[in-house]
Protein backbone atom coordinates (compact mmCIF):
# COMPACT_ATOMS: atom_id res chain seq x y z
CA UNK A 1 0.00 0.00 0.00
CA UNK A 2 1.30 3.37 -0.99
CA UNK A 3 1.00 6.27 1.41
CA UNK A 4 1.50 9.80 0.13
CA UNK A 5 1.56 12.64 2.69
CA UNK A 6 1.62 16.25 1.53
CA UNK A 7 1.93 19.40 3.63
CA UNK A 8 0.15 22.47 2.22
CA UNK A 9 0.91 25.99 3.50
CA UNK A 10 3.11 24.61 6.27
CA UNK A 11 6.60 23.17 6.71
CA UNK A 12 7.16 19.43 6.47
CA UNK A 13 7.08 17.63 9.82
CA UNK A 14 8.60 14.18 10.21
CA UNK A 15 6.88 13.62 13.57
CA UNK A 16 3.48 14.45 12.08
CA UNK A 17 4.19 12.15 9.16
CA UNK A 18 5.17 9.31 11.52
CA UNK A 19 2.05 9.90 13.65
CA UNK A 20 -0.20 9.76 10.57
CA UNK A 21 1.40 6.56 9.26
CA UNK A 22 1.09 4.96 12.70
CA UNK A 23 -2.64 5.75 12.80
CA UNK A 24 -3.15 4.48 9.23
CA UNK A 25 -1.45 1.13 9.95
CA UNK A 26 -4.55 -0.04 11.79
CA UNK A 27 -6.66 0.49 8.67
CA UNK A 28 -4.11 -1.37 6.55
CA UNK A 29 -4.22 -4.43 8.81
CA UNK A 30 -8.02 -4.60 9.01
CA UNK A 31 -8.90 -3.77 5.38
CA UNK A 32 -6.71 -5.54 2.83
CA UNK A 33 -8.46 -3.97 -0.18
CA UNK A 34 -6.72 -0.59 0.31
CA UNK A 35 -4.46 0.20 -2.64
CA UNK A 36 -3.20 3.70 -1.79
CA UNK A 37 -3.75 6.55 0.64
CA UNK A 38 -3.30 10.27 -0.04
CA UNK A 39 -3.08 12.54 3.01
CA UNK A 40 -3.17 16.33 2.82
CA UNK A 41 -2.35 18.36 5.93
CA UNK A 42 -3.26 22.01 5.44
CA UNK A 43 -3.03 25.17 7.49
CA UNK A 44 -5.58 27.91 6.91
CA UNK A 45 -6.55 31.04 8.77
CA UNK A 46 -9.74 30.58 10.75
CA UNK A 47 -11.29 33.13 13.13
CA UNK A 48 -12.65 30.33 15.36
CA UNK A 49 -9.16 29.10 16.20
CA UNK A 50 -9.37 25.99 14.06
CA UNK A 51 -7.63 25.94 10.69
CA UNK A 52 -5.66 22.70 10.99
CA UNK A 53 -7.17 20.61 8.19
CA UNK A 54 -6.59 16.95 7.43
CA UNK A 55 -7.96 15.44 4.22
CA UNK A 56 -7.51 11.74 3.48
CA UNK A 57 -8.43 9.92 0.28
CA UNK A 58 -8.33 6.13 0.22
CA UNK A 59 -8.22 4.26 -3.07
CA UNK A 60 -9.80 0.84 -2.92
CA UNK A 61 -10.21 -1.72 -5.65
CA UNK A 62 -13.12 -0.22 -7.54
CA UNK A 63 -13.77 3.00 -5.61
CA UNK A 64 -12.45 5.88 -3.53
CA UNK A 65 -13.33 7.12 -0.07
CA UNK A 66 -12.73 10.64 1.22
CA UNK A 67 -12.94 12.32 4.62
CA UNK A 68 -11.86 15.69 5.98
CA UNK A 69 -11.79 17.46 9.34
CA UNK A 70 -10.93 20.94 10.61
CA UNK A 71 -9.66 21.02 14.20
CA UNK A 72 -7.48 23.01 16.62
CA UNK A 73 -4.45 20.73 16.17
CA UNK A 74 -3.26 18.27 13.55
CA UNK A 75 -3.28 15.19 15.80
CA UNK A 76 -6.99 15.62 16.53
CA UNK A 77 -7.72 16.32 12.86
CA UNK A 78 -5.94 13.12 11.77
CA UNK A 79 -7.69 11.08 14.47
CA UNK A 80 -11.16 12.36 13.54
CA UNK A 81 -10.58 11.92 9.81
CA UNK A 82 -9.40 8.32 10.23
CA UNK A 83 -12.40 7.64 12.48
CA UNK A 84 -14.73 8.88 9.72
CA UNK A 85 -12.95 6.70 7.17
CA UNK A 86 -13.28 3.65 9.42
CA UNK A 87 -17.04 4.14 9.46
CA UNK A 88 -17.09 4.39 5.66
CA UNK A 89 -14.91 1.28 5.30
CA UNK A 90 -17.14 -0.74 7.68
CA UNK A 91 -20.19 0.26 5.68
CA UNK A 92 -18.49 -0.61 2.41
CA UNK A 93 -17.24 -3.93 3.73
CA UNK A 94 -20.79 -4.84 4.75
CA UNK A 95 -22.14 -4.01 1.29
CA UNK A 96 -19.44 -5.60 -0.88
CA UNK A 97 -19.25 -9.37 -0.60
CA UNK A 98 -16.22 -11.23 -1.96
CA UNK A 99 -16.75 -13.78 -4.69
CA UNK A 100 -16.64 -17.40 -3.59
Amino acid sequence: MKTNIQFVNMPTSETMEAYTIKKLQRLFTIYNTIIAVNVFLKKEKDPKGNGKICEIEIRLSGSRLFASSNEKNYELAVKNTISDLEKQLKKRKGIVKPYL
